[in-house]
């Protein structure tokens, strides 16, 4: 069994801790981890994308090639639409439908939305409406984990809460609560589309 995750957004939307959490909970299940990581120009609100590669086998390399990611997880549409070339043809796309206007041509929300669902896999949640009206802000990037939980076949919820609150442990049972919170919220939103 294995997953290839192409992990994209704007830097300062948390996507490096999607990539810790997913990876943390894949160590401590003893499957095989690797990833590649492009910071892009995260201080500037640039591309950050992330290759996470999980397997139960060997992995060769740490890299996704075209045609073969199993999921594109972004808490930007346009970034996931950047990397639909690395998707296979049974993948999903599980987004955030939020868009981060950080360019001044950015396309339209209309035609990025009929591209999107224009696939044959694809989840869209508004994670940034679903982190305020939850009053966590902060926790955007932990709802659109939860969110593609149910699409990630190598790893299961239980597994994904427990390295949530391994990986914010350090920070108080109040943070931990929280992140899980945001996790079982980006489920149950999932759960509906």
């Amino acid at each position: 069994m294995k997953q290839d995750i192409i992990l994209s957004g704007v830097g300062g939307q948390g996507i490096l801790s999607i990539a810790t959490i997913i990876g943390e909970a894949a160590t401590q299940a003893g499957l095989t981890l690797k990833q590649a990581e492009v910071h892009g120009m995260s201080q500037r609100g640039g591309d950050v994308q992330s290759n996470l590669r999980l397997s139960d086998g060997d992995i060769a390399s740490d890299l996704i090639t075209m045609g073969t990611a199993d999921m594109i997880l972004s808490l930007e549409p346009m970034e996931a639409l950047r990397y639909l070339p690395y998707l296979n043809k049974e993948g999903w796309v599980i987004t955030s439908s939020a868009p981060f206007k950080n360019i001044p041509d950015y396309p339209q929300d209309q035609s990025l939305a009929d591209e999107l669902h224009a696939l044959p896999h694809v989840v869209t949640v508004d994670v940034e409406a679903l982190a305020r009206e939850h009053a966590m802000p902060k926790c955007a990037n932990v709802i659109l984990l939860g969110a593609a939980a149910r699409y990630l076949n190598i790893l299961t919820v239980e597994q994904l809460r427990a390295s949530i609150a391994r990986v914010f442990g350090s920070k108080g049972d109040a943070v931990v609560e929280m992140n899980q919170r945001a996790f079982d919220i980006g489920h149950a939103a999932s759960e509906l589309k």
